[in-house]
């Protein structure tokens, strides 16, 4: 209810923020992690970042899906798209990525003559391959939990059309592993999580309960609005000088405890946990998602014998480190000198979600 009230009345933020400077004499320096990319970019839009330096940092984590897909998983694919039959789809973000080897990405791969397609959802991409039976049509599924009963029930529906030429390689990935293997690192220091409005939307904000059960540290489910991150914020901090750590659902127009059981039966339809790699957390236990063998007909990586081999980081690139909030963008060796939206050596500079990007559009 508190985005409702000052969202109502705009001019009431203005006490919001003063209440979290005077909190923040009562903590003392904080580190408040959000690991949403969308949250990244209203954050440093708003300026909100810059309202409570240096008590509060707010830093950004693994929040961002195409940063966090590994270099040697985009070398793979790069391999794919040599093949004149194949036809790689998908989000626009993830085509610009790049592998180990500084400017390769699919987009390059298109200026070669691979035949690479931006969509804009996974059903674009089964549709491409009905048009054109004597093509195979990859669509590479990448997101959390946010987009995966969409591309789950893309796949059922192509086994239900029976569209044999259709198949999608599964980068997806949860949420909750990532963010208990990045808790548990040695050098990890936040103070509380911003959680993900739109990934809660689906899992349900009971999901990111084990931040303050396992852990001890406050988590706060957060909207998209200026407004709602100011509110989160102020209840983030609340609970640190508290010193009550909990989880609250701020995100209440939109977000349930339990979240949408149908969205969730998708997911469990169609895939099953897997270890997998993040790009700066390592190998993950349970951090990826498989297509069930059931549907193994329309795995892109079984049906072209894909193997993932670890990848390199282009020279000089800290990546891995913003990704894990152990570094800020600015401090990247190659941030705003090498490394530009025009010319991005790493994907944080990359995708439109990505830390560096955000940085570099709206803050140093």
């Amino acid at each position: 209810m508190l985005y409702e009230s000052y969202f109502k009345k705009p001019k009431d933020i203005a006490g919001v923020i003063a209440k979290v400077r005077d909190l923040a004499k009562m903590t003392g320096p904080v580190r408040l992690m959000e690991i949403c990319g969308t949250h990244t970019m209203a954050i440093s839009r708003s300026g909100i970042r810059g309202l409570f330096l240096p008590e509060i940092q707010l830093i950004s984590g693994p929040g961002c899906p195409v940063c966090v897909t590994p270099s040697g998983v985009m070398d793979e694919i790069f391999k794919l798209s040599d093949h004149k039959n194949i036809v790689i789809t998908s989000y626009g973000d993830l085509l610009r990525v790049p592998g180990s080897r500084r400017g390769d990405s699919l987009l390059r791969r298109k200026a070669l003559g691979a035949h690479v397609v931006d969509v804009y959802s996974p059903m674009d991409a089964l549709a491409l391959a009905r048009k054109n039976p004597g093509k195979e049509v990859v669509f590479l599924g990448v997101g959390f939990e946010t987009t995966a009963p969409g591309t789950a029930s893309c796949l059922l529906e192509a086994v239900r059309q029976g569209v044999e030429n259709f198949s999608i390689l599964c980068l997806l990935k949860p949420t909750e592993p990532a963010l208990r293997t990045l808790v548990e690192s040695p050098d990890f220091n936040v103070s509380g999580f911003l959680c993900p409005g739109h990934v809660a939307a689906v899992t349900g904000s009971d999901a990111f309960a084990f931040l303050p059960e396992d852990y001890g540290l406050p988590a706060v489910v957060s909207g998209f609005e200026g407004a709602d991150l100011l509110c989160s914020i102020l209840l983030l901090m609340e609970m640190l000088a508290d010193k009550t750590p909990g989880l609250v659902n701020e995100y209440v127009r939109l977000v349930r405890p339990k979240g949408n059981p149908a969205a969730q039966e998708m997911i469990r339809r169609v895939f099953e946990p897997v270890t997998c790699e993040w790009r700066g957390l390592g190998m993950v236990p349970g951090g990826g998602f498989k297509i069930k063998d059931e549907f193994s007909d329309f795995d892109a990586a079984r049906r072209f014998h894909l193997t993932w081999h670890e990848g390199k980081e282009p020279a000089g690139c800290r990546c891995a480190q913003v990704i894990r909030g152990s570094l800020a963008p600015g401090q990247c060796p190659l941030f705003k000198t090498v490394c530009t939206p025009q010319d991005p050596v790493g994907p944080c500079m990359v995708s439109s979600e990505g830390s560096c990007a955000a940085a570099f559009r709206y803050e140093l």
